[in-house]
């Protein structure tokens, strides 16, 4: 009997995509032999993922959580090829036990939480892997956001059906009027998708960035060189406005006022935003060949 070494597990899941106690498992029902162990995981239906793993998952949702006191939040991406999976009751369910559980284990990472025991003797990894078998579908879990408030609160919102997701911190008590804020002001990132959240967080790179930009338009519209930089001045602090959280003019605003006015006492600390399949290059495919490709097996 050959023994099993972390490295022939290791391999083994290079090779199959299954996950590393499947992966153990396997190799010690077949005394170390690694190509009974790939025949045992395919029998299995636990290696059929790795043909899909090549495929884009560039579909999906935003799930998000947050716990009873908001001194924490959660929010997650987890694609699908097809925004039809996104809908199926088995996927949105294991969403929604993973941002539980990240809430409730303090998880800060897609590595950790992959190795989290998601119920008795499986991790989190191996259940999708076995999600991925179940519903013939590629599936992974993008990214995570784990914001724990230690001087404040978190609140989130969700839209389009959890096509995107917010986490917004900040100062204060988490009173019913200051949730209120908070879910209004994470309802306007959502929509306005700031950039930053204040001047301070403009890197000087960024900013040398726009004025040049601005700087050659105002050539070409033939200004004279002594009137560019004071209309320069205008023109980056339009786009403090435009792209800095607290100077955006609120959306729901009736007045004019910015987000900082808005919140009042309390102020934001800082946010983020996740919008399903965000720089995912989708992957564009002659939809007779992939019929046929699928026909051919």
């Amino acid at each position: 009997m050959a023994a099993v070494t972390a490295g022939l597990v290791k391999e083994l899941r290079e090779r199959t995509g299954a996950g590393m106690l499947d992966c153990k498992k396997a190799l010690e029902t077949h005394d170390g032999d690694i190509e009974k162990a790939i025949d045992y995981l395919r029998e299995k239906g636990i290696a059929k993922a790795v043909k899909k793993a090549g495929r884009i998952a560039a579909e999906g949702l935003i799930f998000d959580a947050v716990s009873a006191d908001h001194k924490k939040a959660v929010i997650l991406e987890f694609n699908s090829e097809t925004d039809f999976v996104a809908k199926n009751v088995e996927f949105k369910e294991f969403g929604k036990k993973l941002v539980d559980l990240v809430v409730a284990k303090n998880i800060t990472t897609l590595e950790a939480l992959n190795e989290t025991e998601f119920e008795a003797g499986k991790t989190v990894a191996t259940t999708l892997t076995e999600l991925i078998a179940k519903i013939g579908e590629n599936m992974n879990l993008r990214r995570l956001s784990f914001v724990e408030s230690k001087d404040g609160f978190v609140e989130t919102y969700s839209h389009l059906g959890g096509k995107l997701g917010v986490i917004v911190e900040m100062s204060g008590e988490a009173t019913e009027a200051n949730l209120v804020k908070a879910k209004d002001i994470a309802m306007h990132v959502a929509a306005m998708d700031p950039k930053y959240l204040s001047e301070a967080q403009v890197t000087k790179a960024d900013l040398e960035h726009e004025k040049e930009i601005a700087r050659k338009q105002l050539e070409e519209e033939g200004k004279p060189a002594q009137i560019i930089e004071k209309i320069l001045i205008g023109k980056m602090n339009k786009f403090y406005e435009e792209n800095c959280l607290v100077d955006q003019i609120f959306v729901k605003a009736e007045n004019k006022e910015t987000v900082a006015q808005y919140a009042g006492d309390i102020k934001v600390l800082s946010f983020v935003r996740y919008k399903v399949g965000d720089g995912i290059e989708k992957k564009e495919e002659d939809f007779a060949a992939e019929v046929a490709a699928q026909i051919k097996g």
